[in-house]
């Protein structure tokens, strides 16, 4: 909260349509990057999506007469962004390549588990007790549970279908890295304007892997991915990191937190409504058992 004051109740009223906006743009953004992948490559999709949102994000922050954030704190931007955009974002796009992307969202849902060991491997991080083994037992059941047939079904769909979910977790690993770091390192207090750099730079370090990776040569529009790119670029993006710091800032923060719980929700009924991926109970029971495990291990603390 930046302020002690109660907020008013038109202020409440917006908090709560910034967080339902959250909610359901960062829902659909799983099904953005599945259709924007038919023709853009992985990391330059997310490099022209953070270099082109960021630049909008603080042009309009100069425009409105905000400041950036000084030079001195580039760097720890910098590194940031890489854990967040080019681990974290980088590790989503790349995973959905061959994961569906309801079930993506569904297995970065595990991220509170990551934030947790994280937390307790850092210094003066939290001890882990009972209830926090527990619960990474319960999620790591449900992830497999929700993998297994898929990874054991052999042949190059199974092999790729395996590297998609150890991209996704390395994903949750560079969010948690990365949080742990904002923690501990940067404390932007200017929230919009530190998103605006670390998408520039998280973009810029996105568009050099894939040149290094060969992508540009792939790199094709359609009417259909020209027009998801777009969409994660100033729906996934700029208005959705808006929304967020709004939401943050007026709202508890473990209530905010909850948004982790309707992204998949959304996401695996668009993947199945709209792109006709499959869907099994055994998806449902196994979403369910990680979900009782976040919820031991507890709510994932932002800042």
């Amino acid at each position: 909260m930046t302020s002690t004051a109660a907020p008013s109740a038109r202020t409440l009223r917006r908090a709560w349509l910034a967080w339902a906006a959250v909610c359901v743009i960062w829902g659909t953004t799983y099904l953005g990057i599945k259709v924007a992948l038919e023709t853009i490559p992985p990391f330059l999709m997310g490099g022209l999506r953070y270099v082109i949102g960021g630049s909008v994000l603080a042009l309009v922050l100069l425009v409105r007469g905000k400041t950036l954030p000084p030079r001195a704190h580039w760097g720890r931007l910098a590194v940031l962004a890489f854990f967040m955009m080019m681990l974290g974002n980088g590790g989503v796009v790349w995973g959905e390549q061959f994961v569906p992307s309801g079930l993506t969202a569904v297995l970065i849902g595990t991220s509170p588990f990551w934030m947790v060991g994280v937390d307790a491997l850092v210094s003066s991080g939290r001890q882990l007790f009972l209830r926090h083994w527990i619960g990474l037992v319960v999620g790591f059941a449900g992830i497999v549970l929700l993998v297994w047939p898929d990874i054991t079904a052999g042949g190059t769909g199974g092999r790729g279908f395996a590297a998609g979910v150890v991209a996704l977790q390395i994903a949750c690993a560079g969010w948690a890295i990365g949080s742990s770091y904002t923690r501990r390192h940067v404390m932007p207090s200017d929230v919009l304007g530190a998103a605006a750099l670390q998408m520039l730079f998280g973009g810029i370090q996105m568009l050099i892997a894939g040149t290094l990776m060969g992508e540009w040569p792939r790199l094709g529009f359609t009417m259909q991915t020209s027009l998801a790119l777009a969409y994660l670029t100033f729906a996934g993006s700029v208005v959705a990191f808006a929304a967020y710091s709004y939401a943050l800032r007026h709202l508890d923060v473990a209530i905010v937190s909850l948004y982790t719980y309707v992204n998949p929700v959304i996401a695996v009924a668009l993947g199945t409504l709209v792109l006709g991926e499959p869907f099994h109970v055994r998806m449902l029971i196994a979403a369910a058992i990680i979900v009782c495990g976040v919820v031991i291990v507890g709510p994932n603390r932002k800042t």
